[in-house]
């Protein structure tokens, strides 16, 4: 029996969102480990998963990834894998894992998947090398709303760069802010910070279960975002900083953008 562990990124969504690389080694392991706490698998559960991979999965919670050590423990004796959503090594507590295992020696194979971080900028036709830091909300609470992801996409913007903001999941809770919790939560933060990052002619961005087919993307004032219907969660939203003349038009075709933003481009 081989040992080792093979980490799977499932892709964006469904079950035929992994590649056939991966749905090939998952069919080839002893047991199969599923984090869903960093993201989710838009239109799949896990008997979805279970059926097309032909194997029982097992769900790690959080404190059984980082605390426990029954994933290393069973990948020395057998062939062991783990998935989760979109790429597998964009959460540092898979990267842990995977130190955990190259150093007690254990073979380790990584499948990489679709993620978040090249699909929205994709489908927003965003250029990629133009963000500067990602940000996540945290969930708006009475006394709790810390600065630091107003002033890092203060930073970007100020330096012309677009901002991919990731939105607060509490899988356990089954609670994914939405995007217009996450629009609340940054008209907010302007109130209380006032440093002109969010006004009414500023553009935001949001991209609604992205590489699925109920993808929905939309772009405006926050104001007029705050009326409009922009999906279901998994969502992300973005914050562009200045705009190619090509990446207006296609904010404006894509995601329903106001189409003076071109006309402005063009000064």
């Amino acid at each position: 029996m081989r040992s080792g562990i093979v980490f799977v990124g499932l892709g964006l969504s469904g079950t035929d969102g992994m590649t056939v690389r991966g749905l090939n080694a998952l069919k080839e392991c002893d047991r199969i480990y599923a984090e869903f706490y960093t993201s989710t698998l838009i239109g799949a559960s896990i008997s979805d998963i279970e059926a097309a991979v032909g194997k029982k999965i097992k769900i790690v919670h959080r404190p059984q990834v980082e605390e426990e050590d029954s994933i290393i423990s069973d990948a020395r004796t057998m062939r062991v894998g783990f998935v989760s959503a979109g790429d597998t090594m964009l959460a540092t507590t898979h990267v842990d894992l995977r130190i955990q295992a190259e150093e007690e020696g254990i073979p380790v194979t990584v499948i990489h998947g679709v993620s978040i971080f090249g699909a929205c900028p994709a489908s927003l036709g965003l250029q990629p090398y133009k963000f500067g830091k990602t940000v996540t909300l945290p969930f708006l609470e009475a006394d709790y709303q810390p600065r630091s992801p107003y002033d890092n996409i203060k930073q970007n913007k100020d330096r012309g760069l677009h901002t991919m903001i990731l939105l607060d999941i509490r899988a356990d809770e089954l609670r994914y802010m939405t995007a217009h919790q996450a629009l609340e939560w940054l008209i907010e933060g302007e109130k209380k910070w006032g440093e002109g990052l969010i006004t009414d002619r500023t553009i935001i961005c949001v991209a609604s279960n992205v590489g699925s087919k109920d993808e929905k993307l939309s772009a405006g004032y926050p104001q007029d975002l705050m009326k409009k219907d922009l999906g279901a969660p998994l969502q992300t939203l973005v914050v562009p900083g200045n705009l190619h003349f090509m990446e207006a038009y296609a904010l404006v075709d894509f995601a329903g953008a106001p189409k003076e933003i071109i006309e402005e481009e063009d000064q």
